[in-house]
């Protein structure tokens, strides 16, 4: 299967600290790929190598066979890299509406004219209630971002990234900070998007059950390197994975919860 992401000795220091070290993997088109590890392995470090917030110190980087190293964060997304934050990333005095349409139009690029009703443009309309109903906010397009319950704005934020067609989500803990009553809505948007079958995700989690039931393949990350990556049933019984991250047996401990 052809890859769509790629990197290559990936690697960034910070002084005298390296916070990822020669990470080299390769995802598959479509395929959902999950990284874990504990707090300070270079989880999120790694993330922002791949959407261009941090340029690395060594190492490359590949979109479909494409060297995007030097490219910009604006650039990667274009060409089809959304990433998500820990931290909701939405226009809070604008509708759940006009969040996704605005994300629709750009993708589509049109321009907004003043003195023409958005409505006017029926595709654009008809597009944002598509990713509104694949995030399940089909009811919520009048109301503003800002009032939304915490889960709604991951919702909001991945219907904005899917409207901008990205080829490659980077979901970064999108259940940080939800209350329990939250998590199985975010879930089922994620298998939703998974099941779709038209986008490869890499997600960021520390509630295990999810990662086992949705992931492909599984990476650890341990000091900024790459300690393991297989499958989610390799990395259950890998020992050395275990002992490094879990301390203990993956699927006693698959509803452990820490940070990053």
């Amino acid at each position: 299967m052809d890859a769509i992401i790629e990197t290559s000795d990936l690697s960034i220091s910070f002084g005298g600290h390296t916070a990822v070290d020669a990470v080299s993997m390769t995802v598959p088109k479509n395929h959902f790929k999950s990284v874990i590890g504990p707090n300070g392995a270079g989880k999120t470090t790694f993330f922002n190598l791949l959407s261009g917030q941090l340029k690395p110190t060594a190492g490359r980087i590949f979109l479909k066979g494409e060297d995007i190293t030097n490219l910009s964060s604006t650039m990667r997304t274009r060409k089809g890299i959304g990433r998500s934050f820990q931290i909701t990333n939405v226009f809070p005095n604008l509708t759940v509406f006009e969040n996704v349409r605005l994300a629709v139009q750009s993708q589509a690029g049109i321009r907004y004219r003043m003195l023409t009703h958005f409505r006017k443009y029926k595709e654009i309309e008809t597009e944002t209630f598509k990713w509104l109903e694949m995030v399940l906010l089909q009811l919520k397009g009048d109301t503003l971002a800002k009032n939304l319950a915490h889960g709604e704005k991951r919702k909001l934020e991945i219907a904005m990234l899917l409207a901008l067609n990205t080829e490659v989500l980077l979901l970064d803990e999108p259940t940080a900070g939800m209350s329990l009553e939250e998590v199985p809505a975010i879930l089922e948007v994620i298998k939703k998007i998974k099941e779709e079958g038209e986008r490869t995700i890499l997600l960021i989690e520390h509630k295990m059950d999810m990662i086992l039931d949705l992931s492909d393949s599984v990476m650890v990350l341990y000091n900024g390197t790459l300690l393991a990556d297989g499958t989610p049933e390799e990395m259950m019984q890998n020992e050395t994975v275990q002992t490094a991250y879990l301390g203990g047996n993956l699927h006693e401990r698959s509803t452990e919860v820490n940070g990053d």
